[in-house]
């Protein structure tokens, strides 16, 4: 199966600034598309599943500290580690321990 259309995300249609008809079509387009694929391959063949953790890690990590403090890259570096570290022990303590009881 050869497939010529590009991805695209709903997320694209506000930032195009085109007409609402045009708008409403292009998302039919691809409520359709969708449909054909079904929507384990559309997420695969768009790239939407990756992006969509990508999404959900960055809300993580704003919601210990909305913005970045230091004023140079390398340091902002160092802090997105950081905040990566606290998330990380997060969840390992939110993880349940288990012991097989014989």
């Amino acid at each position: 199966m050869e497939m010529h259309m590009q991805p695209f995300h709903l997320g694209r249609m506000q930032s195009l600034g085109k007409d609402k008809k045009l708008r409403s079509l292009e998302r039919n387009e691809l409520l359709k598309t969708v449909k054909r694929l079904g929507r384990l391959l559309w997420k695969k063949w768009s790239g939407y599943h990756r992006r969509s953790l990508a999404e959900t890690k960055m809300h993580c990590i704003k919601l210990l500290d909305d913005k970045l403090t230091a004023r140079s890259f390398p340091i902002h570096v160092n802090e997105i580690h950081a905040h990566v570290a606290v998330l990380n022990k997060f969840t390992e303590l939110g993880r349940p321990h288990t012991e097989v009881v014989t």
